[in-house]
């Protein structure tokens, strides 16, 4: 039997599972958890942040390029309340991420008396933001229920969880009985071999499948590559499954490549995938839930809720590697045909890459990126003019890679998530890619760059406008600009101010040396690039089909 205190037990029970990084911010209701983040700098540490935004999208960068638990402990009310636009991010994302947070003291809890950061219902809130959140009733429940939290995050769909205590059971004593177990994960899902034996009865009469892949099929690469050769079928992703099977191989195609197949396709499978883009922009946005007429959709996924948004014609409920693996097997023991379908895929895949050219100057900024960038290397995307043409304007070559924020669409994701995935891989290279309007919502996590020597490449596109917002108003609104020109301060200078390295560049030919340059410095660097106003190409053609 150990005694120790609840703080304590949290550390212990995060080491215990693996976690050696938490992104914190302390404050007053949570100063003994970040004691014993002290006691234990040797197994844990802590990154700090100048905003909890930035905290929370750094957990999240650092899960979702990993593929672990991110974890990150704001103070409560305001604190916590910063962070719910990565929570909305890591749960659109399928991401497992740990919020730790606390409350007012027991005796003020559910009195409304006004006390530091107290919210009505702090709870509820997160838990209409989270797939799982409890308070600790009792100290002596904090390491069972850190396992509950910890095990929701990771098993089945992955995403976001919290735990609070109130302020002063942080320090409360609690025994121990033995060590602090690890948390168990929930088992996968049993695959049905009725649904199985229809699925192969679905791709034995297809002529043309394809096979479209999202977040929850990220660590399935290996058996989804397997299931492609066997059938001849391209493999699609958006944002979430971008790198699964690579874009330099035979049948791994980006979204404007795909949609010239679309036509002709009369198997969708859908692995880990909400399907948005055959759905809502291939489709129609108003009839969500029907596919086209003269196809058919099978799905695969872990989520069972999932199952019952679209109308399909074969759902598989498995893990993605589970259930693409029994499905491989399922299909050679049928002696299921390859479609012969790779010279039309290759001629698809060769067309748009000729096309997609037009969409300038943002390819040949693309172009350089991807040239500098090893293959193993990090692009963090954002809500800009250059980052809405990555989905089919830059190849991504391996699972986790391409970390995208999703259909949240959030200004201000990119700089401080990518922060995060360099946190999680300091080996390996990392650019962010930003618009001048997105930058500034986490400029002051330059300092936290600077600080912790977290060697990110941040590419800032200055057209000093919120620049899709700009065209939509000349364009539909008889130029009627209103909020989207933008005055902005000298981002070199800026950087330099934070003791981060700026440099400035004012075409691709410029930002090919300074990148290299950058990268080889091991240091946070800023590259800004000049641009005018209302340069770029609209990206939306090859969006939206």
């Amino acid at each position: 039997m150990t005694q120790m205190n609840t703080s304590t037990a949290i550390v212990k029970g995060l080491i215990n599972n693996n976690v050696d990084t938490v992104f914190g911010l302390p404050g007053a209701q949570m100063y003994d958890l970040f004691e014993a983040f002290y006691q234990h700098k040797d197994q844990i540490r802590v990154i700090g942040a100048r905003h909890e935004q930035g905290l929370a999208y750094m957990a999240f960068g650092y899960a979702r390029s990993t593929n672990k638990l991110g974890v990150f402990a704001p103070v409560p009310g305001p604190g916590v309340l910063n962070t719910t636009a990565a929570l909305c991010t890591a749960y659109g994302s399928s991401t497992s991420v740990l919020c730790l947070t606390g409350e007012v003291p027991n005796n003020f809890k559910g009195m409304a008396r006004g006390h530091l950061h107290e919210l009505p219902d702090q709870l509820a809130i997160l838990k209409g933001l989270t797939k799982w959140a409890a308070h600790v009733d009792h100290p002596d429940q904090t390491p069972a229920l850190l396992n509950e939290a910890i095990s929701a995050a990771c098993s089945g769909r992955h995403g976001p969880t919290s735990l609070q205590l109130c302020w002063d059971d942080f320090n409360k004593p609690i025994t121990i009985e033995g060590d602090i177990p690890a948390a168990e994960l929930a088992p996968t899902p049993t695959i049905n071999l009725d649904d199985l034996a229809q699925a192969v009865t679905l791709i034995k009469e297809a002529r043309a499948p394809m096979i479209f892949v999202g977040s929850g099929a990220q660590h399935a690469s290996a058996e989804i590559s397997e299931l492609a050769d066997l059938l001849d079928a391209p493999v699609v992703s958006f944002r979430g499954g971008r790198g699964i099977v690579g874009d330099d191989k035979d049948l791994g195609l980006n979204i404007a490549a795909a949609r010239k197949l679309w036509p002709e396709t009369d198997l969708m499978i859908g692995i880990g995938t909400r399907l948005e883009i055959p759905f809502m922009r291939w489709g129609s946005f108003m009839e969500y839930k029907r596919i086209m007429p003269g196809k058919k959709l099978l799905r695969l996924d872990i989520d069972p809720l999932e199952m019952d948004k679209l109308d399909n014609d074969g759902t598989l409920l498995a893990d993605a590697a589970e259930g693409t693996r029994e499905l491989v097997a399922a299909l050679i023991k049928a002696n299921v045909s390859p479609s012969g379908r790779r010279e039309v895929i290759a001629t698809a895949k060769a067309m748009s890459a000729r096309e997609v050219q037009e969409i300038q100057p943002q390819m040949d900024y693309l172009a350089v990126i991807r040239d500098v960038l090893p293959r193993d290397g990090f692009l963090v995307d954002e809500v800009c003019q250059m980052g809405f043409t990555t989905p089919y304007g830059f190849p991504v070559y391996e699972p986790l890679t391409f970390v995208s924020g999703g259909y949240q669409g959030n200004l201000g994701f990119g700089f401080p998530t990518a922060l995060g995935v360099k946190v999680g891989n300091p080996d390996k290279a990392v650019i962010s890619i930003t618009g001048d309007g997105g930058f500034m919502f986490g400029v002051q996590e330059l300092a936290t760059a600077a600080q912790y020597n977290i060697a990110v490449v941040t590419l800032v596109f200055n057209n000093s406008a919120y620049g899709n917002v700009r065209r939509d108003q000349q364009v539909q609104y008889d130029n009627n600009l209103i909020g989207s020109d933008l005055e902005n301060p000298d981002f070199v200078k800026l950087a330099e101010s934070f003791g981060v390295t700026g440099m400035r560049v004012t075409s691709p030919a410029e930002l090919k040396p300074a990148l290299e340059r950058a990268l080889a410095l091991g240091k946070p660097v800023v590259i800004e690039v000049v641009q005018e106003a209302g340069c770029e190409s609209t990206p939306w053609k090859f969006l939206m089909g």
